[in-house]
């Protein structure tokens, strides 16, 4: 895949004057109520009557061929309300908007729902050869949960600045209105100090040593977000993941002169930092002063601030904490204390297609809708393992897609399970998650195509890609031993040993036998087991000989192991193959061939999304396709958390889509 680059300020212009045409079909995230009336209306010489966001509906208006005049039959009119009644979830961010042919009326509580009335007109418009043009309807809109957010671990890896603006100002386009900047870590203190300026020395860094943000850009990002309709959650992890910290003053965070020069700290933090929440860490840590949570806590909050810590961390009770944050399985909501969830939203550990079906499908928080005590979801992308491109790093965690299956789920709120029912699975065709997933993936890749253009997204059509997998045999330890599938024509049934062995059916470009969280999430194999050997075959259908390419995988490098590359000539640890027409299609030159694990060693080549698609000569008609899949021991010297999984989709040459027409059948239907 070519990683095309453009400046920052380029794109986001582009973005907001060239957004592409929409309408009602393709809105992302879909709007709580909506229903067309048939008109439409055409930018053209308008009135404008608004309270708020004059620059904004200013430059709106200009950016698709509008023109503000004092007297005009066509009027935009913004009008804020004391209620929306029909709102039945977080108002302050609801709105209401008429399109007719003659008006456009946008009716809120405050300037936030004026804001994302502004985004839902923005993807309203139709194509047209005469002028801008926008779908006529009628919208009753408001959100499920009020936390619907990202996180950037910084600490570890420094992303730009422009970077980050990127990711806001798109973002905030699909309703995401919460940044967790997560500062500090035990590899480097991310923001400047003024009166500590020796936590800012590259000494005290063990990456990327003296990158870090100043005060100035700091403010300029609390900016930036308030002009993005995003509030800014800034993290100082305390006292844990503190290393940077204790390298610079010799004093762990717990200690008595270690609190001192804290709080001097956090006078700095909350000085800079025009926002009402900071975020204090707490987690993975063994605390050795009963004092230092509740101390720093009544130390933030006496300067005006909210409290968020993590969740297993310190013990809570309500009224000790403003918010907590829900990590791993272990993290629970507690009644009295509003709660982020972040549980199974950690995408560094995601495959690029699997994983996006449970967080779509699934109850964020495991409740139909937020209230008081359930405040919504944080997707968190921690870079425990370096990598050194920032297109890598966000293409590589599926940042995008992950992204907007969340804005969508987070707003629109429901849900099918709580990653606990079908997991990482999609289910039989006829069923409403199916029909659901399969809806926002159409739209999802609408988006991808129009107003993604340039910007890491690996991403294709996967609800027509088709498997049959069979019973895992026993291979006791023998990795390449081999089985029926291998020997004898594919079939639905197999005898081993005087056993039969079934196959079932499985749709998705991933499929995971076994996920990385183990029992915690559902995979295609109830129970598996290790030391077993898997078959996964179709046959797809080309209606000409063509050139392809193939995206293949048998292990998604998550990016934050420091686990060893493949073993040249192999695709993985646990002797997977692929087959296409019986000829057997190995794997790429690894770049990487240290033999020494360690998480300062980047990722090259070894997930699909960073290397050219491997290929593929297609033949006019059925083509077959047969997956090995064996794996050992679920975890090894090589690599610390085994998937047992495979991705496998056949894409355009240069890996932008999907290949058209193809049929993927294993029944060989057309």
């Amino acid at each position: 895949m070519k990683h095309i680059q453009f400046p920052f300020l380029f794109l986001f212009l582009l973005f907001c004057s060239a957004y592409a045409y929409g309408g009602i079909g393709q809105l992302l995230p879909k709007p709580q109520n909506i229903k067309k009336n048939n008109n439409y209306f055409q930018m053209d010489k308008v009135y404008l009557s608004t309270p708020v966001l004059q620059k904004e509906w200013a430059d709106f208006i200009s950016s698709t061929g509008g023109q503000i005049v004092k007297q005009s039959e066509k009027k935009i009119e913004i009008i804020l309300v004391d209620d929306i009644p029909t709102a039945l979830y977080n108002k302050d961010e609801a709105y209401t908007l008429t399109v007719t042919k003659n008006r456009i009326k946008v009716e809120a509580i405050t300037q936030k729902g004026v804001y994302w009335a502004i985004q839902t007109l923005r993807q309203l418009q139709v194509e047209s050869k005469i002028k801008s043009t926008f779908e006529g309807c009628e919208i009753i809109d408001y959100p499920a949960f009020r936390i619907r957010g990202f996180m950037q671990d910084v600490g570890r890896t420094y992303i730009s600045m422009e970077e980050l603006k990127r990711e806001i100002a798109i973002l905030s386009q699909y309703k995401i209105n919460v940044f967790h900047w997560h500062q500090t870590e035990d590899l480097g203190w991310r923001l400047e100090s003024k009166i500590f300026p020796m936590l800012n020395d590259g000494i005290n860094y063990q990456r990327m040593p003296g990158r870090y943000y100043t005060l100035k850009e700091a403010r300029e990002l609390v900016e930036f977000c308030k002009q993005h309709n995003v509030l800014l959650i800034p993290e100082v992890d305390m006292p844990g993941h503190s290393l940077a910290f204790r390298k610079a003053f010799r004093h762990d965070m717990q200690s008595k002169e270690g609190m001192a020069i804290l709080k001097l700290l956090m006078d700095e933090v909350c000085e800079t930092f025009d926002v009402p929440y900071i975020h204090i860490g707490t987690d993975e840590i063994e605390f050795t002063n009963p004092d230092f949570v509740p101390e720093m806590i009544a130390y933030i909050r006496n300067k005006g601030k909210k409290v968020i810590s993590w969740n297993p961390g310190w013990n809570y009770k309500p009224g000790e904490i403003d918010m907590t944050q829900l990590w791993s399985y272990r993290g629970k909501a507690q009644e009295g204390i509003p709660a982020i969830d972040s549980k199974f939203h950690y995408i560094n550990h995601f495959d690029a297609f699997a994983d996006i079906i449970s967080l779509y499908n699934s109850k964020i928080l495991n409740k139909e809708h937020g209230d008081e005590d359930h405040a919504g979801s944080i997707i968190g992308m921690w870079h425990d393992r370096y990598v050194a491109s920032e297109y890598d790093l966000l293409i590589q965690n599926g940042f995008y897609p992950s992204m907007l299956a969340l804005a969508e789920r987070a707003w629109l709120g429901g849900g099918y399970e709580y990653f606990d029912k079908n997991g990482t699975m999609l289910p039989e065709e006829d069923s409403p998650e199916f029909r659901s997933f399969q809806d926002f993936e159409n739209r999802l890749l609408w988006h991808k195509a129009n107003n993604f253009k340039g910007y890491p997204f690996a991403y294709v059509k996967q609800t027509n890609v088709k498997w049959r997998i069979t019973d895992a045999f026993p291979n006791e330890g023998e990795l390449t031993k081999v089985f029926p599938p291998e020997e004898v024509e594919l079939n639905n049934t197999y005898q081993y040993q005087g056993e039969t062995y079934n196959t079932r059916d499985a749709t998705g470009a991933a499929i995971y036998l076994r996920h990385v969280w183990g029992p915690f999430v559902p995979t295609f194999y109830k129970g598996p087991q290790p030391d077993h050997t898997a078959y996964a075959y179709t046959y797809v259908y080309s209606d000409k000989k063509q050139e392809v390419g193939l995206w293949i995988n048998f292990q998604n490098y998550s990016r934050s192991e420091k686990d060893l590359p493949p073993p040249q000539g192999k695709w993985d640890y646990k002797e997977s193959k692929i087959w296409v027409n019986n000829d057997e299609i190995h794997p790429p030159q690894w770049l990487s061939n240290h033999t020494e694990k360690s998480n300062e060693t980047p990722l090259t080549n070894e997930n699909f999304e960073v290397r050219e698609p491997i290929s593929i000569t297609l033949n006019k008609g059925w083509n077959k396709v047969l997956l090995k899949l064996p794996v050992g021991k679920f975890s090894t010297h090589e690599i610390r958390l085994v998937k047992w999984m495979f991705t496998c989709v056949f894409v355009t040459p240069d890996g932008n889509k999907a290949v058209n027409g193809l049929i993927y059948s294993p029944d060989k239907k057309i």
